[in-house]
């Protein structure tokens, strides 16, 4: 057995235990809502409102590079890589020699990378890194909240965990991206302060 077929088999086995083995129903309403982006409106107002009470000199650069970072994972995610790279969904997969618990509708035929781990890793990474930077606070819960949107994914059987990992080093990777341009942003906004002062 060469090392991509046994990847596949690991990524498949990975995806039955969650999907099968660890599935519980009492569960499967709270995997749903999980995956859900009107879930999340709290969150996301919680954090406008917390950037605009301790970071309001930066608020722009963090709302229009958030903006950046979600449309660039979303769109390279969804548009470009997963007809490029043409790998079925676990619920769409026929060749599966088990039955996938899909509890969400399967949605869209090709599934790596995962979209939702491209977007909410980036945001994850942009968030985690300006908070640190202006806040010297380490906002790990992030890392957890980006995670549980993820395995609610594989949990409902719309993505194997391959999809997941591949989507999070995607979002890592522009939200690293996003990292760099606030951090020149913010420079700059602090160098126009100092001139004016």
């Amino acid at each position: 057995m060469n090392f991509v077929m046994w990847l596949r088999n690991a990524d498949r086995k990975v995806f039955y235990l969650i999907n099968t083995k660890l599935s519980v129903s009492s569960l499967d309403d709270v995997m749903l809502l999980l995956r859900q982006a009107y879930t999340w409106v709290p969150l996301y107002l919680f954090l406008l409102l917390f950037f605009y009470a301790n970071c309001r000199k930066f608020l722009l650069p963090i709302i229009a590079l958030s903006l950046v970072t979600f449309a660039f994972t979303d769109f390279t995610s969804a548009s470009i890589l997963k007809p490029l790279i043409g790998r079925i969904r676990p619920c769409h997969d026929q060749s599966l020699p088990f039955t996938v618990n899909n509890i969400s509708g399967c949605g869209g035929l090709f599934s790596m990378p995962s979209s939702h781990a491209s977007n909410h890793f980036g945001l994850a990474t942009f968030w985690f890194y300006v908070i640190k930077e202006t806040l010297n606070r380490t906002w790990y819960w992030l890392w957890f909240w980006a995670f549980i949107v993820c395995y609610s994914q594989v949990y409902v059987g719309v993505h194997y965990p391959g999809d997941i990992i591949a989507g999070a080093l995607l979002g890592v990777g522009i939200g690293s991206l996003s990292c760099y341009l606030f951090n020149n942003w913010m420079t700059r906004l602090n160098t126009d302060i100092t001139r004016t002062i």
